[in-house]
C-alpha cells in the first residue's frame, strides 16, 4: 500500500498499547493509542482509522459494545478483539458483532503482525473495489508484473523497432498493442490489426499487401493490402507463431526491404507500417523444431513484452472484476452490484485458465443474472467455486485446532445455540459441553 495504515489501539493499560505501538510501528503502521473508548472515539472523529485494535475487558466499559459503536459509526473500519480472558463465546460473539480477528493475551509480536497484516489485506482490497481506476488504452493493473508491462509500452512507444508480445490467450496482448500505438508519434493514423491464423493461405498476399486490377481471376478492382490501409500508423500481426512457410517469407521481407509490392504488379512500395507482433506459443522453441523461421524470429523480437497470466496478478483480479462490473452495469443503466467478501476470495483463489478474457465473460454475466445488490457465491459458475475451494491456501493446523475452529463457526452458525450446534456437529449437548469446557475451561458453559 502507497499510504501508511492507520491503526487505533484502545486498551485500560498504558503498557500494553506502549507494546502494540512498539510492535507495529516498525511494519510501517502509523499508531494512536487511547486509554478507553472515550479517548478513541475523539481520535476517530478526527481522523478515521483503518483498523481499530480493543481490549475486550475494561473497566466500565464493554469490548463488544465498543465493536459494534466502531462497526456502526465507522464501517470501514477493520477491527480486531484483545483479550486476557480467551473463551469460545467470546470470539463467536465478536465475530458476529463486527470483530474481523481475535487475539488472546499475552501475544507475540508475530501473532500481532500476522493479525493486523490479514486486515491490512482487507483494507486494501476494499478500497481497489471502492476506486475506479484510470485504464489507459484499455489497459488495467497494479501489479508488480503489470507495472513493468507499462514500462516497456513507454519505451517501445518512443522508438519506432518492432515489437514481440508475447503471452497466453486471453491476457490482453492486442491492448498492449494498442497501447503502443496510442502512446506513439504514429497515433493519429491507424491501427491495423490482423490475424494470422485467419488468413487463408491463397489469400495471404492479397490481403496484406494488395492486388493490381486483373491480378488473378476474380480481381475485378485494384484492392489495398493491410500494410497499406496501415501506412503511417501500426500494423498488429496477432498469433504470428501461426504464419504459415509462405507468409512468414513474405513478412521477412518487408521488414528486411521496408518495401511491398501489390499481387499483378512489379513497382515496389515503400512499407511505412510501425509492426508489432504478438503469439501465445514459444517462438523460440518454434525455432528449434524447425517451424518458425530463425531470421524472422530475430527480425521480430527487438523488443519483447510478456504480458502475464492473470493467475500472476495478485489483486489486479480485484480491479479488473470490479472495473468490468462497473462497465457492464452502466452499459445495463443500472447500478452496479457489489461483491460478497467470500466471492473476492472466490476470485482470487481461481486460477483463470482463460485470463482476462474469462474473467471479463464471467464478471459479464454475474451482472446481467443479478437480481439483488450483492453477489453471492450461489452466483458464481460451479466450477470457479469448486476450484476456489480446493485451492485455498492450506495452513498447517493440529486437529484439536482444526476442531476448535470448526466448533466455533457451528456455535456462530446457530447463534449461540448449544443444542442446534450439537445437533449440526452430529454430537450430543453433553459431549458439546465437554468439548467447551475443554476449549474454555473457565468458561461456565450450561
Amino acid at each position: 500500500m502507497s499510504e501508511k495504515l492507520r491503526v487505533v489501539a484502545i486498551d485500560d493499560n498504558p503498557a500494553t498499547l506502549e507494546v502494540i505501538a512498539r510492535i507495529l510501528t516498525p511494519h510501517g503502521y502509523a499508531v494512536r493509542t487511547a486509554v478507553g473508548f472515550a479517548e478513541a472515539l475523539a481520535h476517530l472523529q478526527r481522523e478515521p482509522a483503518d483498523v481499530v485494535i480493543t481490549d475486550f475487558r475494561m473497566p466500565g466499559e464493554d469490548g463488544l459494545a465498543v465493536v459494534r459503536r466502531v462497526r456502526e459509526d465507522f464501517p470501514d473500519t477493520e477491527i480486531m478483539m484483545l483479550t486476557g480472558y480467551p473463551s469460545v463465546e467470546g470470539a463467536v460473539h465478536a465475530m458476529r458483532d463486527g470483530a474481523a480477528e481475535y487475539l488472546a493475551k499475552p501475544f507475540t509480536a508475530e501473532e500481532l503482525v500476522a493479525a493486523v497484516g490479514r486486515l491490512a489485506t482487507r483494507v486494501h482490497r476494499r478500497r481497489l473495489m471502492a476506486e475506479d481506476p484510470p485504464a489507459p488504452d484499455g489497459l488495467l493493473g497494479e501489479s508488480l508484473s503489470m507495472r513493468t508491462v507499462f514500462g516497456l509500452i513507454h519505451k517501445a512507444a518512443a522508438s519506432t523497432a518492432t515489437v514481440l508480445i508475447s503471452g497466453e490467450s486471453g491476457t490482453g496482448k492486442e491492448l498492449v498493442a494498442r497501447a503502443i500505438h496510442y502512446q506513439s508519434v504514429r497515433r493519429a493514423q491507424a491501427f491495423v490489426p490482423v490475424n494470422c491464423s485467419a488468413i487463408p493461405e491463397n489469400l495471404v498476399e492479397s490481403e496484406l499487401f494488395g492486388h493490381v486490377q486483373g491480378a488473378f481471376t476474380g480481381a475485378t478492382k485494384s484492392r489495398a493490402g493491410f500494410f497499406e490501409i496501415a501506412a503511417g500508423g501500426t500494423i498488429f500481426l496477432d498469433e504470428i507463431g501461426d504464419a504459415s512457410p509462405s507468409l512468414q517469407a513474405k513478412l521477412l521481407r518487408v521488414l528486411q526491404n521496408k518495401e511491398f509490392c501489390l499481387v499483378g504488379s512489379s513497382r515496389p512500395r515503400t512499407a511505412d507500417a510501425r509492426v508489432i507482433v504478438a503469439t501465445h506459443k514459444d517462438l523460440a522453441a518454434l525455432v528449434r523444431q524447425g517451424i518458425f523461421r530463425e531470421d524472422l524470429y530475430y527480425r521480430v523480437q527487438v523488443l519483447e513484452i510478456r504480458v502475464p497470466p492473470l493467475r500472476e496478478r495478485g489483486d489486479d483480479v480485484l480491479l479488473l472484476a470490479q472495473f468490468f462490473c462497473r462497465r457492464f452495469a452502466q452499459e445495463l443503466g443500472r447500478a452496479a452490484p457489489r461483491f460478497d467478501d467470500a466471492v473476492l476470495q472466490a476470485l482470487m483463489r481461481y486460477p483463470w485458465p482463460g485470463n482476462v478474457r474469462e474473467l471479463e465473460n464471467l464478471v459479464h454475466r454475474l451482472v446481467v443474472l443479478a437480481d439483488r445488490e450483492t453477489i453471492q457465491m450461489a452466483d458464481l459458475p460451479p466450477h470457479v467455486r469448486q476450484t476456489s475451494s480446493r485451492e485455498a491456501a492450506f495452513v498447517p493446523r493440529t486437529l484439536a485446532e482444526v476442531e476448535a475452529e470448526h466448533i466455533r463457526a457451528v456455535l456462530a452458525y446457530a447463534g449461540g445455540n448449544k443444542s442446534r450446534a450439537a445437533e449440526i456437529l452430529g454430537i450430543d449437548r453433553k459431549t458439546l459441553r465437554e468439548k467447551l469446557r475443554r476449549l474454555d475451561p473457565d468458561s461456565a458453559v450450561h
